[in-house]
């Protein structure tokens, strides 16, 4: 299940738990929260490091930290070992 991150609409409405931000873990089918669980204020889901995915550096180093051999296509036939 992925964990989503919320944040209060409206600042001035809102208590200091959606006011700097909420996680919620929740699975896909569920549907968004609309407001606060603490005081029913409005919320909106933020863009986060946790839904923008991963990096490809990050893959790559711990593939190769785990052993595997990454190849690279040159031509037809031709390959050149990265790591």
């Amino acid at each position: 299940m992925p964990i989503y991150e919320y944040q209060s609409s409206d600042r001035s409405k809102s208590c200091d738990y959606c006011r700097d931000g909420f996680d919620l873990l929740r699975k896909l089918s569920d549907p968004a929260p609309a407001a606060c669980p603490r005081c029913g204020a409005s919320v909106t889901k933020l863009i986060s490091a946790h839904s923008v995915g991963f990096s490809r550096s990050g893959l790559d180093q711990r593939a190769q930290n785990a052993g595997f051999t990454k190849l690279k296509r040159l031509g037809k036939g031709e390959y050149e070992k990265k790591f």
